[in-house]
Parts: C-alpha cells; sequence; structure tokens
C-alpha cells in the first residue's frame, strides 16, 4: 500500500485538535519530507523516525516518503508526533497492518535507539481524542497511568517502536526494552500547613477564612517576621477539595507543564510562589516554540502568592489585569493564540516601606516619604483595586503571645468546615447562574432588583463612592464580601454590619 493514515493530537494551550498523520510511499530519489506547517522540532523527526526503524528491526524502504499532517492550516509543534509518523510510515511500506493504525491515535516521542520516550501533556491529548469520538490511544509506557484518568478510550502502552509494530500486525518476535521513564522527582511538600501554628493575628486569620469562603484576592502588609507568609501558605489547607471537573483542569495543566501525575486526578488546590525576579512569560505563560503554561495557570483552581510584591518587576505585576478579570490567561503569537485557565485567588504580601519598619513599634524607619512612595508604586492602582481585601499585619508583642499560648488555637479542619458550610451557602444561592463563588458574582446581579440591598445598609459604601475612596469595581467587591460574611454567619441576606466591616477589611491599610 502506497498511502497509509493515522491519528495524532496538536495542542495549543490546553485545547488539543487531531491531526491527520498521511504517509505515501511512492517513486522517486529517496527523501523524507514532512509537510503540514511542521515547526523545527517536529521537522527534526524524520531522522528520529528513520533510525528507531531502523534499530527496531523494521527499517524504512529506501524510497521516497511523504508526511502530511492535516489540517495542513493548523500549528504543530513538539515532537508527540513521532510515534504517529513512524507507524503511518511503516503501514505505507506494508509492514503493519494500515486499517489497525487508521483506528489508533498515537501519541509519543522516539529515541534514535527505537525507545519511546514520556512526553507533556498527554492527560489534555487523551481528553481531546475523547472528544472527537477516538476509542484507541497509544502512548509511552511511562504515560499510561496519566492516560488512563480519561474515561472511555482504551489506552495501549508501548514500550518501543518495535512492540508498536507488532501490536499493528508486524510480523517480528518481541525483544524485551527497558521502558524510559522520568526521573523521580523529589522535594515536593505535600503535608498541609497547619492553621493551628499561627499564634495571635486573629483579625488576619479570620480574612484568611474570608478569603477562603468567598474565593477572595487578598493583601497583606506588615514588617519582616509578621507571619505574611505563613498566613499564605495555610490558605490552600483552607480551601475544600476539587472537584471532578477543576480537578481535570488542575491535573492536565500539570501534565502540560511537565510535572509528574500519578495515576490518581489531584484533588487539592495548588498553590504557587513564583519569585519576584520572574518575567512576564513565566508568570502568564508562552515562551518560545511549545507554549507553556506560567504560575497563573498553575496556580488556578488554587492560590497564587507574591512574596515581596513590590519587588515584582511593575510590568510583570501588571499582566495580572487581565487574568484577575477574566480567569483566563490569552498568549497571543503571530501564527496562534493559545488560552489556558487562570481562576486562581491573588495573595500578595508587601512590607510597608524598602527597610520595612515603617509604623511599627520595635523599628525605627529610615525610609523617606519619597522613597516610600516609589516602593508601593509598584503595586499600580488599577491592581491593587481589584483586590477584595486588603489589611495590615502586625508583629505580635511578648504579651500577645503569652495570652496566645492560653487560647484555644484555630486548626485547619475547623476553619475548613466553615469555609465549606459558606461555601455550600453560596452554591444554593448561586444555583442555575453558572457561578459557585461570591468572587465570581458580577455586580449588575448584586445590585438587581432581587438582591439588591437596601439603602440603610449600603450607607457606608455609597458614602465612600460619593466621595471618591471606593470605585464602582470596588465598591462591587465590597458587596461580594458582605455577602461572604454574611453566608459565614449564616445569615440570609448581607446586614449593614456586614457591608461595613467589608468596607473596613478593604480599607484597612
Amino acid at each position: 500500500m502506497s498511502v497509509a493514515r493515522t491519528r495524532a493530537v496538536s495542542l495549543l494551550g490546553l485545547d488539543g485538535a487531531l491531526v491527520e498523520i498521511e504517509a505515501d510511499m511512492g517513486p522517486g530519489l529517496p527523501a523524507f519530507m514532512i509537510i503540514g506547517l511542521p515547526d523545527t522540532s517536529l521537522g527534526e523527526a524524520r531522522d528520529r523516525v528513520r533510525a528507531a526503524a531502523t534499530n527496531s528491526g523494521c527499517p524504512l524502504p529506501t524510497r521516497k516518503l511523504t508526511v502530511n499532517l492535516s489540517p495542513a492550516s493548523l500549528p504543530k509543534q513538539g515532537s508527540s508526533f513521532d510515534l504517529g509518523i513512524a507507524v503511518a510510515a511503516l503501514a505505507a511500506a506494508d509492514v503493519v497492518s494500515a486499517a489497525s493504525v487508521e483506528n489508533v491515535v498515537h501519541l509519543g516521542e522516539l529515541g534514535l535507539d527505537g525507545r519511546l520516550r514520556p512526553i507533556d501533556g498527554v492527560l489534555p491529548a487523551v481528553l481531546a481524542a475523547r472528544r472527537a469520538n477516538a476509542d484507541i490511544v497509544m502512548v509511552p509506557t511511562d504515560n499510561v497511568d496519566e492516560a488512563a484518568l480519561v474515561p472511555g478510550v482504551r489506552v495501549v502502552g508501548v514500550a518501543c517502536l518495535r512492540d508498536a509494530a507488532i501490536w499493528h500486525g508486524a510480523e517480528l518476535s518481541p525483544e524485551p526494552v527497558d521502558a524510559l521513564r522520568r526521573t523521580a522527582p523529589g522535594g515536593e511538600i505535600t503535608e498541609t500547613p497547619e492553621l493551628a501554628d499561627v499564634i495571635g493575628n486573629a483579625d488576619a486569620v479570620e480574612a484568611l477564612v474570608v478569603a477562603a469562603a468567598g474565593g477572595h484576592h487578598l493583601l497583606m502588609v506588615g514588617p519582616p517576621g509578621a507571619g505574611k507568609s505563613m498566613l499564605a501558605a495555610r490558605l490552600p489547607g483552607l480551601l475544600p477539595d476539587l472537584g471532578v471537573e477543576a480537578a481535570l483542569e488542575v491535573t492536565s495543566i500539570r501534565s502540560l507543564s511537565g510535572l509528574p501525575v500519578s495515576g490518581d486526578l489531584v484533588r487539592r488546590p495548588p498553590f504557587e510562589n513564583p519569585h519576584h525576579t520572574c518575567s512576564a512569560a513565566s508568570l502568564i505563560g508562552g515562551g518560545s516554540g511549545v507554549l507553556r503554561p506560567g504560575a497563573v495557570s498553575r496556580a488556578s483552581r488554587g492560590v497564587l502568592f507574591l512574596d515581596e510584591a513590590p519587588e515584582f518587576s511593575t510590568s510583570v505585576l501588571d499582566t495580572l489585569r487581565q487574568p484577575l478579570e477574566s480567569g483566563r490567561a490569552v498568549i497571543h503569537r503571530s501564527r496562534a493564540v493559545a488560552t489556558f485557565p487562570a481562576r486562581f485567588q491573588l495573595v500578595a504580601a508587601a512590607n510597608p516601606c524598602p527597610c520595612g519598619h515603617y509604623g511599627s513599634r520595635d523599628g525605627e524607619c529610615s525610609c523617606s516619604p519619597h522613597q516610600r512612595r516609589r516602593y508601593f508604586s509598584r503595586l499600580s492602582g488599577p491592581l491593587v483595586d481589584r483586590i477584595d481585601l486588603q489589611l495590615r499585619v502586625a508583629r505580635i508583642g511578648s504579651a500577645q503571645f503569652m495570652l496566645a499560648a492560653t487560647d484555644e488555637p484555630r486548626t485547619t479542619a475547623a476553619a475548613r468546615t466553615r469555609v465549606e458550610e459558606a461555601r455550600a451557602a453560596a452554591a444554593r444561592r448561586l444555583a442555575g447562574t453558572g457561578w459557585s463563588l461570591n468572587a465570581e458574582v458580577p455586580g449588575p446581579w448584586l445590585r438587581s432588583r432581587e438582591h439588591r440591598l437596601g439603602s440603610s445598609e449600603t450607607t457606608s459604601i455609597d458614602r465612600a463612592l460619593e466621595t471618591g475612596a471606593l470605585t464602582m469595581r470596588g465598591y462591587d467587591r465590597v458587596l461580594r464580601v458582605a455577602w461572604t460574611l454574611a453566608d459565614l454567619d449564616g445569615a440570609e441576606r448581607p446586614s449593614g454590619a456586614h457591608v461595613r466591616r467589608a468596607l473596613s477589611l478593604r480599607r484597612s491599610l
């Protein structure tokens, strides 16, 4: 047979599309051409495929081989097409069954010795194959557990090209090989930090619970050693386990980022803590060649913590504006546009000034007013306006330390129970709207006739809006926090006290 077909998956962001691989074995001088808008790494597949086929005992004929990737207008990138190109070429050479090859989606990178290397993004690729009604997917052995997370698809794991050819009907005898596997990761922290370890700062702990209950963003300002980083690290522990849809999204992002994926979905919300020297591409996503998700996408459905936020580049911080509003990170390139999920909770921490001692009892600030203004001006007004809770965190003194030692500690389990109850109340109220958290509710819904609060309840924020202390965006965000406070208290609707408290949490700086 001169022409054979099979399928692979082209990923752009988390979205995947089936690509038909056509291999034509025709007359002419020996050549191997790949057409259909491949990138550089995919164009190099011809050398990997030819060497792998030879070393697997099924060399390709010395004829003109043309491989077409269809649709030709779709950009294709990466080495995951190697296995599909190889089996299509073998089918065109009548080494394997063309009918068998045509019914399988192939994913995998070939080594020169014919073994298959594990690839990134197997989970979203198999999800895309299932959405396209594919029944069988062939993947490297090390990716089998990850691919098996997708129900309704038969997963075939192979260690080398020879095993794949035998599965497709080649008359070859099996030869045992050591399957290539990823290096085992090290240093991952799986234990959830305990909220009871936080001593004092009851207001900050309560603000943390409010942020977890409503999905609100949080800014903490305080001197070094006040416990800002400690509080931020405990926020993921207050969040409920992820549902199936959210777990699939988080696990797919983890797979696409090249992080290890076990035989089960990730059920706990992620926590990302990028360094303040990171670039816009590492924060939002992108890169040259293969587009990769950034920290905002790896933190989706979880927490993105920016420690020492004013130390980040202003241009990098301002790239957060669009993801904070839309819940998506959109990466534009000349040949394609990739979209990654970015529905995260932002937690930012900052010192009150460059030296960190301004306003503290136990330290003398050496910064001038100009230095303090310039330091905080790195956090632009539009960015800060998108943060619901803004509070000051102070160091505790010896008297507070002694009093806190006698108080009953607030455990992570107890706080998470409060958060789950508040979220359940919000979900019942928002049933049928498409939203589940108060932070997701748009302003028009909050101000609609059915849900609008009375003038007696909104007096404080009406006055703040009139004087310019609140923007319209800030007005809506105060209302969202007020609904969260009402859910935590078990109230049907926010009272004036809830609104005033929500306003104080936003203006406590």
